[in-house]
């Protein structure tokens, strides 16, 4: 009866929201701001920044490197236990960024190609999953008990 009782609790705190956004600089920031609003209204502003940040540079990335005319980008977000899942999915699966450990700074004064360094940084765990075909999702995990 106990083992119950905590398991039914446990589900009460999981959460999970997926939505379908335009691949342009306004659907990444609509992006941004829907993870911060869900991770407020789920309990968990403390962690909603740096999430926010992740959801910033991935969409981003879904919007320059992963858009394919006519097909949108789909966000999800899962926390599960005491781990938020961020994934954020594209329809370019025949393009992926270089995995953990392998992104590398930009050279010189470049503008751009600091975003997987800010998720390696922000994340405990990221990676890219490919398929199914023509997708790919890039997602980042963040332990909310710290």
């Amino acid at each position: 009866m106990k083992r119950e009782i905590t398991r039914a609790q446990h589900a009460a705190t999981d959460r999970s929201f997926t939505v379908l956004l335009s691949p342009t600089r306004r659907g990444a920031r609509l992006a941004r701001l829907l993870t911060a609003a869900h991770l407020g209204a789920w309990g968990h502003s403390s962690e909603a920044e740096a999430a926010a940040h992740i959801v910033a540079e991935l969409a981003a990335n879904a919007t320059v490197h992963g858009r394919v005319k006519g097909r949108d980008f789909q966000l999800s977000l899962t926390v599960s236990g005491s781990t938020l899942r961020i994934e954020v999915t594209d329809t370019r699966g025949d393009t992926a960024p270089p995995g953990p450990g392998a992104v590398k700074p930009p050279e010189g004064d470049a503008e751009t190609g600091r975003g997987l360094l800010i998720v390696e940084a922000l994340a405990d765990h990221w990676g890219v999953t490919p398929g199914p075909v023509p997708r790919k999702t890039v997602w980042a995990e963040i332990d909310l008990v710290r």
